[in-house]
């Protein structure tokens, strides 16, 4: 069966994702934190496309490769700092929502960020979760993504 192609997506649909990805890049989100939310999400919803993406542009903007490889098992790596283990711990809650402990995950970021950078954080998880959807729904192939 074919899928719907990129172009093919209603142009209001697609304007109001990129409209709340203009507000989130503006937020003043650490970049590291939100290339490792976007790298984390899709990691575990299996988005190939995404995944390949987001590794490109963290790559692009400076990450380095260690840390990305590593964000599958931040807990057991010394290379994240505090606020990006909170972010890391809320992603995969909030993406895996009806399965993991919110409460604690929110706590933790609370204990590091303020309100407004956890309302931001939380619209970040919120929007890649749907990129991921979009992506995988409408078969987007990993590998083929040029920034």
């Amino acid at each position: 069966m074919e899928r719907i192609a990129s172009h093919e997506v209603p142009k209001g649909a697609y304007a109001a994702m990129l409209n709340t990805e203009k507000y989130l890049k503006e937020a003043g989100i650490n970049p590291k934190i939100y290339h490792l939310v976007k790298l984390r999400a899709s990691m575990i919803n299996g988005c190939g496309y995404c995944i390949d993406m987001h590794t490109k542009e963290a790559l692009k903007d400076g990450e380095d490769s260690q840390r990305l490889y590593l964000s599958r098992v931040w807990r057991e790596s010394p290379n994240y700092t505090e606020e990006e283990r909170a972010a890391l711990h809320l992603t995969e809650a909030l993406t895996n929502i009806s399965t993991n402990d919110v409460e604690s995950a929110y706590e933790h970021a609370a204990e590091v960020f303020s309100k407004d950078e956890i309302a931001n954080l939380t619209l970040l998880i919120c929007q890649i979760n749907s990129w991921n959807r979009i992506a995988i729904t409408f078969g987007f192939v990993p590998g083929s993504y040029e920034g």
